[in-house]
């Protein structure tokens, strides 16, 4: 999902409860208008701050029916749908405060203000959506989180598609490339394409976003092969409906160009959960720095005291920057404490790779390593090395829960079902960690962390992240 929808979905919350509140005001000072009272004298008392803080908690549960109402969902829907389901849950809203008189009698003795605000909200919620969906068409239309498509099929669905992109500009999507079939050939075109055009788009940073099956006469076995090749490339894979039923277990239909296209969902942390996990990564971490500053400063002073050399581990041997893979593949600077002697990095693949214990996969563990300082050995013992991370989840590299951020050296030697964990962002901790640490083999991580990118959940997150003290302490008792 691009930033774009994440923004503009976001939005929405915080605008319609301004639009919310507006509505019962404006129902309000309307009431009181010299135009109402001409016709009908006021005979009740209503002290607008009152009636103010009503407002308030009424707006803020009427965004609770509007969720339930599936007004968040990040669901393409037609605007036609959008203003029904607006009105659907005003309705409800309505009928709360319905409710609320039996409770509160005193506020709502105005069935004007009532009804006016009911009809206000849902006339003012819909202008909100309107301009919102208008603004999206515009940026649309100017090329502004516009999708980037590769179209795979050769028949006239993708022909009716890749006229409903090019004429109807607002649409959100471009064809970048299309191609006839999947073959083994044209995979490596295809890579070769997507690698060449994420490189070429350089500051703009526009990239292939999606990849959309268009053919439904595509073998069984270059269906599976592409959405393989999606997931490896960690594109959106859409695809025309009735096809790979045994991969489809998560699934969003939208309508193209008059055709049902469905998109597959690799987690669920997609629309609103990507972005309650990245709140959560934010106050968590935040308050972890706050906590375990006297900690960061006196590591900080003792590895500095302990031995030459910088405090953080940041560069290699050679100088260049230190680099872990995130989300997408993409690489990110990456810096930890100092846990060893300058300039023995690179000895993992030389003079010590005889010794490396994790044999089962491309990951290097040498024991009673010769390379740790005094100090390194400590920090190590106990996973304070790696406590700089929490600001590397604070400005969004990373976050708290997720699968171990790996080097690119590593991530080379990776096989094709292993980048699955490349979905989301690394974490500090995960669900192998809490499983097993350093003692399971590469395989089983890698299966635990596909668990928790498929099953994420914030009560998931929270689990892993009480139950990491505990697992750092029972793997030290063990040693």
């Amino acid at each position: 999902m691009k930033k774009s929808d994440l923004f503009f979905s976001f939005i929405l919350l915080p605008l319609d409860y301004a639009l919310l509140v507006l509505a019962g005001v404006s129902a309000y000072f309307l009431r009181f208008s010299s135009f109402s009272t001409g016709i009908r004298p006021i005979m009740f008392n209503l002290p607008f701050p009152e009636y103010f803080k009503a407002v308030l908690l009424i707006s803020f549960l009427w965004i609770i029916i509007f969720a339930i109402s599936s007004l968040y969902s990040f669901k393409n829907r037609r605007l036609s749908q959008e203003i029904y389901r607006i009105f659907s849950a005003c309705s409800a809203g309505f009928v709360l405060i319905v409710i609320l008189i039996f409770f509160r009698r005193e506020l709502f003795d105005s069935r004007f203000i009532v009804l006016t605000a009911w009809i206000l909200a849902i006339i003012y919620i819909s202008i909100g959506r309107i301009l919102i969906y208008w603004l999206k068409k515009a940026l649309f239309a100017h090329g502004i989180g516009v999708r980037n498509v590769i179209l795979v099929g050769a028949g006239k669905t993708g022909d009716n598609l890749v006229k409903e992109f090019f004429t109807k500009k607002y649409s959100g999507f471009r064809v970048i490339k299309r191609v006839r079939d999947f073959s083994l050939d044209t995979s490596k075109e295809l890579s070769e394409f997507i690698k060449t055009f994420n490189q070429s788009s350089g500051s703009k940073r526009e990239r292939v976003d999606e990849i959309i099956q268009s053919d439904p006469n595509l073998s069984k076995a270059e269906s599976l092969r592409l959405y393989d090749f999606a997931n490896e490339n960690h594109l959106v894979f859409r695809y025309v409906a009735d096809l790979l039923e045994l991969k489809a277990f998560r699934t969003e239909i939208l309508e193209m160009a008059g055709i049902p296209v469905v998109e597959i969902k690799k987690t669920t942390l997609e629309g609103w959960g990507r972005i309650a996990k990245r709140i959560f990564d934010i106050i968590v971490s935040a308050i972890i720095i706050i906590l375990l500053s006297p900690v960061i400063i006196i590591t900080a002073i003792l590895i500095k005291l302990d031995s030459s050399g910088p405090v953080f581990f940041s560069r290699r041997d050679d100088g260049s920057p230190v680099f872990r893979v995130g989300q997408g593949g993409q690489a990110f600077r990456y810096f930890k404490f100092r846990s060893m002697i300058p300039g023995t990095d690179n000895m993992r693949y030389h003079e010590l790779s005889d010794q490396n214990l994790r044999k089962d996969g491309p990951m290097v563990k040498i024991k009673d390593d010769p390379r740790v300082t005094r100090v390194g050995k400590f920090i190590r013992r106990w996973s304070i090395d790696e406590l700089p991370e929490l600001f590397l989840v604070f400005i969004g590299k990373m976050s708290i829960v997720g699968p171990r951020p790996h080097l690119p050296e590593e991530v080379a030697k990776y096989e094709q079902h292993h980048k699955k964990t490349l979905t989301i962002k690394p974490g500090i901790t995960g669900l192998a960690q809490v499983s097993g640490r350093s003692d399971l083999l590469f395989e089983e991580e890698v299966k635990l962390d596909v668990y928790y990118i498929e099953n994420w959940s914030l009560l998931l997150d929270l689990s892993i992240l009480l139950r990491t003290p505990l697992a750092i302490l029972k793997n030290r008792q063990a040693e």
